[in-house]
C-alpha cells in the first residue's frame, strides 16, 4: 500500500527529462514581493503554460488544475515534502482496521478558511460527490473500489472496500480525487464554478486565492492556520502566471520576473537554460509517459464508422504499432530527453515488460513496414488508410508539433497511411478528446502516485477516463486482481499478463516516457524538495 522508491529510482535511471521547474537567481522577482530579496517571507513568482480547466476537483484531472488544487485543498493523507509515503494531513491516523475496512481518525477543531467546520461530514460528502457527479473530465476512477463511507462522529471516517487488500488505498486518498471540500458551499450533485469557489473562501491548504483570473493570473496568500503535513509555506504567498509561449517564460526566467518555473519548456530551452551561468539543473523522480489513444468508435472501421469492422480497426492500430520510430523521435524532437517506451506500464515500475517492442516492429524497437503491410494486406485493406490525427500544441509543449509532425510522416512515408493532422489548444482539447470529437488523438499522463495501477486502473476498464469504448473483461478482471494481490511475485506477473494482453489490443500507443528536472538559482530554495517521489508540486516549499 505504499508507493515503491525502487521503482522510482529506476524510473529516473531509465527516463528521460520531462516535467519542469525553473527557478532564476537574479534578486527580486517581478512578482510583486514586498519583502527583501531572501527573505523566507517573500512572494513566490511561479509561471506555467499548463492550464487549470477547474479548480472543483470533481471535475479536472490534469496536471495544471492538481498543481493549484495542492496548493489549496487538504487531503486525509498527504506526504511530505521531499518524500512520496502517504502521511496523516488532515488526520491524525489512518490504518485497515479489517482487510476491506480503512479507518481514519481526523485532527479535531478544524475550520475552513471560511470559517466553516471542517469535520467527517465534509470528507464523506466530497468522495460521494465525486462517485455521483463522474464527471468525464474528473478523476472519479481511482474510486471504483470503494463500496460504502459511514462516520460514526465527527472526527471519525470508515471506507469499506468492495475488495480487501487494496495494495493502493492510501495512495488514493493523496490522489487527484481526494481532495477535500466544504459541504456547506459545494453542491452534491453538479460541479461548481472555478469563481464561485474563490468568492466563498472555500480552502483548507497552505494558501488561500486572494485573485483569480483563469488561466492569466493567480494571486496566493499564506493561509496561517493551515497545519498539516506539509508545515507552514516558507514564504508569504505567491504569484502564478500562466503563458501562452513557452519561449516567453524561458526569458522571463532568465530576467528574473519569475521565480519558478513548471511545465512545460522545449529540450532546446533546456540546452540554453543550461548555459547560463545564474541557473542549476537538478533532475527528480518522475514517471510521466506520452501516448496516442485510439476511440474505438470513430477510428478508421471503428464500431460506429459507416464501414465498421473491428478486425480492419485493430489492423490500422497494429499497422502503426509497426511503423512508428520512438528512438527518432527521442533523438530528433527531444534530444533524449524522454526516452522510448514500450509497454502501457513505464520503466521501473513494478512489472513493467517491453511488451509492445516484443510484438512489433523488428522486435529490437525499429519499425518494419514488411509487418505494417502485411497486417493491413491480412484484414483485407488496400490503399492508404486515411487518418485523422489530432494532438494539443500547449498542455505538453510547442515540440509536441514536431513530435506529431514526425509520426505524420513517419506514417505516410510508408505509403499506407494519409494523415490529417489537426491541432486544439488544451482547454477545448480536454473535454472534446472525451466526446468522441476525435478519432485518434494525443494524451500524455502525469502519474497520481508511483504504483503500476495508476498507469492501468485510470486507463482501461470500461475505456477509462478518456472514455476510447475500449472494453475488455479478461484486462479488467485481470487489472482487479493485481490491486488486491498481496504476494509481490504474483502480482507482477499479473501485471505483466495485462501488459501483454494491452499490447495485443492496442487501447492505447505508449511513445515516451520522461522524469522531472529543477533548475534552481542562488536566491531561491527548496525547489528540489518540490521534485520529489509524490510527483506533487508545493510552492510551500520554496523561498528567496
Amino acid at each position: 500500500m505504499t508507493k515503491s522508491n525502487k521503482a522510482l529510482h529506476g524510473a529516473i535511471a531509465l527516463a528521460g527529462i520531462s516535467a519542469l521547474a525553473m527557478t532564476a537567481c537574479t534578486g527580486p522577482s517581478g512578482g510583486g514581493s514586498s519583502t527583501a530579496s531572501g527573505s523566507a517571507g517573500s512572494i513566490i513568482a511561479y509561471g506555467t503554460t499548463d492550464k487549470v480547466t477547474a479548480l472543483d476537483p470533481a471535475g479536472s484531472y490534469d496536471n495544471g488544475s492538481f498543481m493549484v488544487m495542492n496548493q489549496i485543498y487538504s487531503f486525509l493523507m498527504n506526504s511530505k515534502p521531499g518524500g512520496a509515503e502517504p502521511a496523516p494531513d488532515l488526520a491524525e491516523s489512518g490504518s485497515f482496521t479489517k482487510p476491506t475496512e480503512f479507518t481514519v481518525k481526523m485532527k479535531s477543531g478544524l475550520k475552513w478558511a471560511n470559517g466553516h467546520v471542517l469535520d467527517s461530514k465534509d470528507v464523506k460528502f466530497s468522495f460521494d460527490r465525486q462517485v455521483k457527479i463522474a464527471d468525464p473530465n474528473g478523476p472519479a476512477s481511482l474510486l471504483t473500489n470503494i463500496q460504502s463511507i459511514a462516520t460514526p462522529d465527527a472526527t471519525t471516517v470508515v471506507f469499506t472496500l468492495k475488495q480487501a487488500n487494496d495494495q493502493t488505498f492510501t495512495q488514493i486518498l493523496q490522489s487527484p480525487a481526494a481532495p477535500i471540500v466544504d459541504d456547506e458551499v459545494f453542491p452534491a450533485d453538479k460541479l461548481l464554478s472555478d469563481e464561485e469557489i474563490v468568492k466563498a473562501k472555500a480552502f483548507h491548504g497552505q494558501y488561500v486565492i486572494d485573485s483569480y483570473n483563469k488561466n492569466t493570473l493567480v494571486s496566493l496568500t499564506a493561509w496561517p492556520d493551515y497545519d498539516g503535513v506539509l508545515g507552514k509555506p516558507a514564504n508569504s504567498g505567491a504569484t502564478i502566471k500562466y503563458y501562452t509561449d513557452q519561449t516567453n517564460m524561458k526569458l522571463e526566467v532568465k530576467g528574473g520576473q519569475i521565480d519558478v518555473a513548471n511545465r512545460s519548456l522545449s529540450a532546446t530551452d533546456i540546452d540554453d537554460l543550461k548555459k547560463d551561468s545564474n541557473v542549476k539543473v537538478n533532475v527528480g523522480p518522475g514517471g510521466e509517459m506520452r501516448y496516442i489513444v485510439f476511440n474505438f468508435d470513430t477510428m478508421p472501421f471503428g464500431a460506429k464508422t459507416p464501414e465498421a469492422d473491428p478486425k480492419k480497426a485493430l489492423a490500422v492500430r497494429q499497422a502503426m504499432a509497426n511503423l512508428v520510430d520512438r528512438q527518432a523521435i527521442s533523438d530528433q524532437v527531444y534530444k533524449g530527453t524522454y526516452l522510448p517506451m514500450w509497454s502501457n506500464v513505464p520503466s521501473g515500475f513494478l512489472g513493467a515488460n517491453e511488451s509492445f517492442k516484443q510484438a512489433y516492429g523488428d522486435g529490437s524497437g525499429k519499425p518494419s513496414l514488411d509487418k505494417a503491410k502485411k497486417v493491413l494486406s491480412d484484414a483485407g485493406i488496400s490503399g492508404p488508410v486515411n487518418l485523422k490525427l489530432q494532438y494539443n500544441p500547449d498542455h505538453y509543449g510547442k515540440s509536441s508539433g514536431d513530435e506529431y509532425a514526425m509520426v505524420k510522416d513517419q506514417l505516410e512515408k510508408s505509403g499506407l497511411f494519409t494523415v490529417d493532422l489537426q491541432s486544439t489548444e488544451w482547454v477545448t482539447y480536454n473535454s472534446a478528446s472525451k466526446k468522441d470529437s476525435y478519432p485518434v488523438f494525443q494524451l500524455g499522463w502525469f502519474p497520481d502516485f508511483s504504483d503500476a495501477d495508476n498507469y492501468l486502473t485510470p486507463f482501461f476498464p470500461k475505456g477509462g477516463f478518456f472514455n476510447n469504448h475500449y472494453s475488455n473483461t479478461d484486462v479488467e478482471a485481470l487489472i482487479a486482481k493485481q490491486l488486491v494481490t498481496a504476494d509481490k511475485s504474483e502480482r507482477v506477473k499479473t501485471i505483466q499478463d495485462i501488459q501483454n494482453q494491452l499490447a495485443k489490443d492496442i487501447s492505447t500507443l505508449p511513445l515516451l516516457q520522461g522524469a522531472q528536472v529543477a533548475v534552481s538559482g542562488k536566491n531561491v530554495k527548496g525547489v528540489d524538495s518540490t521534485l520529489d517521489a509524490s510527483f506533487k508540486f508545493r510552492l510551500g516549499t520554496v523561498s528567496k
